[in-house]
C-alpha cells in the first residue's frame, strides 16, 4: 500500500524533479500512514533518494529501456504499481512525465491529475490542487478512482531532505513492444537544461541577431541559469527549437524567469506563467509583459544586461 514514485534519471543520473516528486511523496505518505517506493529506469545510483523520504527503491535495469519510451514505460510503473499494492502514484510534469502519465492512467484504471501545486488538501475525498487555464487559475479536484496519479507541477513544492535510507531491490518487469523504434536522439550537453533550471533566462527578437546571444549566455553562466528563447527567435534560426519556451514550446515553471527583448505574446506568457518571479527587460514601456511581470526595467537590453552582469559578478566576488 505504499506510495509509488517515479524517478526520472537521464544517463543513469536522477533528474531534480525526481528529488521534488519524491519529497512530495513523503509528504503524502505521512497523511497516508505509509512508506514510499520509488521506481527507477537504468539509474546508476538511488543512494540518494533515501535522503528525500523514499524508503525503497525498485531498480530496474535493462537495455531496451535505455531510450525514453511512453508506452514502455507506463507499462513498467504499471507493473512496479500492481507488485506494491499502490493506490497513489507520483509523477512529475516533466514533458516525458506528461506524455506517459494518461497511458499509465489507462493502464491502472486511475484518475489523473496535472498541474498539482501542493499536498492534498484532503486524504478523504482525496482532493489536490492545481492550475488551471493555462495557469491563471487554480482549481480544487477530487479523485475518486480506487488508484490516483499525481503530476506535480515543476518547482512548486521544492526538496525536503530527510535522515532516510532506501533500501534497493533489483526488479525485473515484463517489458513489452511498443511497436516505436528510436532511430537517434540529440541532447544537448554541458548546459544546465530548462527543464531542470531554477533560473532561466530567455531572449527575444530585441537583441536583434543571433550575434549577440553572448550576453546571454553570460548571464546565464553568472547566475547558473538555463538558456531560452521566445518562437519568433527560434523560427528565426537564432536559437535551437528546443530553447523555445512558452505554450507552443516548452513550459517554464523556474523560480526565476527573465525575458530579455521579448514583448509578451500571449502564447509565451501562457507558457511561462507558472514561474514564481518574472523580471523583464525592454525598451519599450508599453510592452504587454511588464502587466505580467514582477520586477520590470524599462531599458536598452544592450546596456542594462552588461551592467547587470558586472553588478552580479562583483556581489558573486565578496561572497
Amino acid at each position: 500500500m505504499s506510495v509509488l514514485v517515479y524517478t526520472e534519471s537521464e544517463q543513469g543520473k536522477f533528474k531534480k524533479v525526481a528529488f521534488e516528486v519524491a519529497s512530495y511523496a513523503k509528504t503524502v505518505a505521512n497523511q497516508l500512514g505509509t512508506t514510499v517506493t520509488a521506481i527507477t529506469i537504468n539509474a546508476i545510483d538511488t543512494s540518494k533518494l533515501g535522503i528525500y523520504g523514499v524508503d525503497k527503491v525498485l531498480n530496474v535495469t535493462n537495455t531496451q529501456l535505455d531510450d525514453f519510451n511512453a508506452k514502455m514505460y507506463a507499462n513498467v510503473i504499471k507493473q512496479a504499481a500492481e507488485k506494491e499494492g499502490t493506490k497513489v502514484v507520483i509523477v512529475s510534469s516533466s514533458a516525458n512525465s506528461k506524455y506517459l502519465a494518461p497511458l499509465l492512467a489507462v493502464e491502472l484504471n486511475a484518475g489523473y491529475a496535472s498541474n498539482v501545486i501542493s499536498v492534498p488538501t484532503s486524504v478523504s475525498p482525496f482532493t489536490v490542487k492545481r492550475t488551471a487555464f493555462t495557469n491563471k487559475a487554480f482549481e480544487f479536484i477530487q479523485i475518486n478512482t480506487d488508484v490516483k496519479i499525481i503530476g506535480v507541477s515543476n518547482n512548486s513544492f521544492g526538496l525536503v531532505e530527510t535522515s532516510g535510507n532506501a533500501s534497493e531491490e533489483a526488479f525485473s518487469p515484463s517489458i513489452a513492444e511498443s511497436g516505436i523504434k528510436v532511430e537517434s536522439v540529440d541532447k544537448v550537453s554541458g548546459q544546465v537544461s530548462i527543464a531542470d533550471a531554477d533560473i532561466v533566462v530567455s531572449g527575444g527578437r530585441g537583441l536583434k541577431g543571433p550575434e549577440n546571444w553572448g550576453m546571454i549566455e553570460e548571464l546565464a553562466s553568472v547566475l547558473g541559469a538555463a538558456t531560452a528563447c521566445s518562437k519568433p527567435v527560434s523560427d528565426l534560426g537564432w536559437r535551437p527549437h528546443g530553447e523555445h519556451v512558452g505554450q507552443t514550446g516548452k513550459p517554464v515553471a523556474a523560480n526565476l524567469y527573465i525575458a530579455i527583448g521579448i514583448s509578451g505574446a500571449i502564447q509565451h506568457l501562457a507558457g511561462i506563467n507558472a514561474s514564481k518571479v518574472k523580471v523583464v527587460i525592454n525598451i519599450d514601456p508599453e510592452a504587454p509583459f511588464f502587466k505580467a511581470a514582477d520586477y520590470g526595467v524599462v531599458g536598452d537590453a544592450f546596456v542594462v544586461v552588461p551592467e547587470l552582469i558586472e553588478k552580479l559578478k562583483a556581489f558573486k566576488a565578496q561572497q
